[in-house]
């Protein structure tokens, strides 16, 4: 019998989040919303018939804070006895809140002209991630964590973050996939990913995979917009994929076009905007626009 898996909403903005629960001997969550999405967790949770203070394991897919900045609080809702898992290159987010303005002065900040940026961004750390703690597990990919009988292999997938991670489930080929999966981003409507050459190898390792269901962290968009559902069949899974796969070879062909300084907001990447019909606001946070053609820029 497979091990039942619910998706659990934690609205945030205009970034709902989907964590999602192993239904296993020792109750696991995939990934944890923001601070103030915890209580919502817990909730959901306990319309499921499952508390909180059962939770064995919180593994999370990367160092966002959409994905990891309830970690502490919901931590803390279980006793402090679940177990906190992340990648050991996005480890820093979890352990320091400041990590993540750094992230946002390296890649962003420099073609984003507001001289608040750097206060706005600690201001948004501080009140969405709820603490900083260091991680009980830290792992490389490869290992297996045993859920009390179900084990879930964690699977290296970066390209979005260093850091990212897929946790597949043995024996029903389940993969949650965080945000490693982009197709054409989610409320921005572009892709964002820090290392296109690590990201692309990375949907080739999950399409070679052949995922039976795929779980997304957000209900990522079609190249027409149209957003997926959050679980994925195994028909659904391979066709998202392959799309995902194509959409950044469109996205790369586009970032090769010389860059160039004008008023735009898309400024320097102008042209690149231009060749993949980008019309959304590339200042919004998380600025996928800006962070994916940085990457292409200094790959």
């Amino acid at each position: 019998m497979n091990t039942p898996i619910h998706p659990i909403y934690a609205p945030w903005g205009r970034f709902g989040l989907y964590t999602f629960l192993i239904d296993a001997p020792e109750l696991a969550i995939v990934d944890t919303g923001v601070t103030a999405t915890a209580e919502g967790v817990a909730q959901g949770l306990k319309q499921l018939g499952r508390s909180i203070e059962d939770v064995k394991w919180i593994l999370l897919t990367h160092g966002h804070i959409d994905h990891l900045g309830g970690t502490v609080k919901l931590w803390e809702m279980t006793n402090r006895r679940a177990k906190v898992v992340i990648h050991a290159d996005d480890a820093d987010y979890l352990q320091r809140r400041r990590a993540h303005v750094e992230n946002y002065l390296k890649l962003r900040a420099r073609y984003i002209e507001d001289p608040e940026a750097e206060d706005k961004q600690t201001a948004m750390m501080s009140e969405a991630i709820s603490g900083e703690m260091s991680p009980h597990v830290v792992v490389r990919g490869g290992e297996t964590l045993d859920l009390g009988g179900v084990n879930v292999r964690v699977i290296h997938t970066p390209g979005h973050t260093d850091g990212s991670v897929s946790y597949l489930v043995e024996g029903q080929n389940d993969i949650f996939v965080g945000d490693a999966v982009q197709i054409h981003g989610a409320a921005n409507g572009f892709p964002g990913y820090e290392n296109p050459l690590s990201y692309r190898e990375s949907l080739l390792k999950l399409q070679q995979l052949e995922p039976n269901r795929l779980f997304l962290g957000h209900p990522f968009r079609s190249a027409e917009g149209v957003a997926y559902e959050v679980e994925l069949d195994f028909v659904k899974s391979a066709h998202v994929l392959q799309e995902a796969l194509d959409i950044e070879s469109r996205v790369s062909a586009a970032a090769m076009l010389p860059n160039g300084s004008s008023d735009s907001p898309y400024s320097p990447f102008e042209r690149a905007a231009q060749a993949m019909n980008y019309s959304g606001d590339p200042r919004l946070e998380p600025s996928p626009f800006f962070t994916t053609m940085h990457g292409y820029m200094n790959s």
